[in-house]
């Protein structure tokens, strides 16, 4: 096999390629989700859009088309990915710059493999919901293996952040300030909202009380280590930013809590799901309209701040346009595709439901346009990243003495 520019200059930040792929497929099953009738249950399944194809006008028809290729492409795309750097990783781990790795703040981005793991997890059980019939009459079996594989990755990701944690807080001196100049202490946070929003699915789908009780509780926990995560990071973070600027290559992660801010939001959302319909719990229209206004906003904030900062910095046109490779330029697929997401969520479980807006109105279609600009917009990144990444190098001409 030729090598790539990713394959010669291996770094786990690579599974971040495998992450964006998978978030890509799900923003194609929020077509499915909010426009394909799916009475008595939370999500559609294969035989929802079958029913629905027949009698769906055309536009319809075409969305139907779309995502299911959509979700098709980019799940094969994140599994490729992930075996891509399961292999990889495999043999980094064996290298001096693993051992450097492990010596430095760089330690945290060993987490991206759980967070990559969560994410194909995910992104599977979206393809098993629209391409397997009958799926759904089994998934109360699925439901605890499910809960076993993120209980699994969590464990890989708490250890991580135990060792870097132990390592980092038991002696003074080994954790480097002047490179904390990013938000990149941020993924384990990441990772942990990752396991945690997979977790919360059964509460959300289930029936069965101590599944979605289990649910609940796993969630919470892990959700709740991500939050705590994430503030510290973010506060020590942005006080080193302010003496020493941001660090170039690391400017995409400024962005980095727009997905963290989607997956808390998911998480919730599931979670209330399973309340209501499990517990007898209730949470009105208007309170979850209020909170994903209040998610969307957060978004929005710090999307002005990453994008300000990476201007300055030049960073599209060195990293995205332009012929440097930075294996950090994937953290820039995850903000759009969380942001297309989490507008599907306010723009259809907020304003929709809450009757702000009629669903398929001109209003409505203007904030899902939005959303769908975001995700054409990450489609074009995914696949301009891998071009750069992942083209095996030509070979320099050697001239005739």
């Amino acid at each position: 096999m030729k090598p790539t520019p990713a394959s010669e200059s291996y770094v786990p930040l690579y599974f971040l390629a495998s992450v964006g792929s998978g978030g890509l497929a799900v923003t194609f099953f929020m077509y499915l989700m909010f426009w394909v009738p799916h009475p008595g249950r939370p999500v559609p399944i294969f035989e929802d859009i079958a029913a629905a194809w027949p009698t769906a006008s055309l536009p319809l028809q075409g969305a139907i088309v779309v995502a299911m290729a959509g979700i098709a492409l980019f799940v094969f795309l994140n599994i490729k990915s992930l075996l891509w750097n399961l292999t990889q990783y495999t043999a980094f781990k064996k290298t001096d710059r693993y051992r450097k790795l492990r010596a430095s703040n760089a330690e945290t981005t060993l987490l991206a493999m759980p967070l990559a793991l969560a994410m194909s997890v995910n992104a599977l059980f979206i393809a098993g919901l629209v391409f397997v019939p009958g799926l759904w009459s089994i998934v109360e079996y699925l439901f605890p293996f499910a809960m076993i594989a993120f209980a699994v990755i969590a464990y890989i990701a708490l250890g991580t952040i135990a060792d870097f944690l132990g390592r980092v807080l038991s002696k003074g001196g080994v954790f480097d300030v002047t490179a904390h100049n990013s938000f990149a202490q941020l993924l384990p946070s990441f990772a942990l909202a990752m396991s945690a929003v997979g977790f919360a699915a059964p509460a959300a789908m289930s029936h069965t009380p101590w599944i979605v009780g289990v649910s609940l509780v796993g969630s919470t926990l892990l959700g709740t280590a991500a939050l705590i995560y994430a503030l510290l990071a973010i506060v020590t973070a942005f006080n080193s930013m302010l003496h020493y600027g941001t660090a170039e290559e690391a400017g995409p992660t400024l962005m980095i809590i727009i997905p963290l801010v989607t997956i808390l939001s998911i998480m919730w959302m599931r979670q209330d799901h399973g309340l209501e319909t499990t517990f007898a719990g209730h949470n009105a229209a208007a309170d979850t309209l209020m909170f994903l206004a209040q998610m969307v906003s957060i978004q929005f904030v710090f999307l002005g701040l990453g994008l300000t900062v990476l201007k300055r910095q030049g960073y599209f046109k060195d990293f995205v346009l332009g012929s440097k490779t930075s294996p950090g330029s994937y953290a820039l697929v995850c903000p759009g595709v969380a942001l297309s997401v989490l507008l599907q969520f306010f723009v259809n479980k907020g304003l929709v439901a809450a009757g702000v807006i009629e669903k398929f109105s001109t209003t409505y279609w203007a904030v899902t346009i939005l959303a769908i600009a975001f995700q054409l917009a990450m489609v074009a990144l995914v696949l301009r990243l891998n071009g750069q990444h992942f083209t095996p190098r030509h070979p320099t001409a050697v001239p005739a003495e």
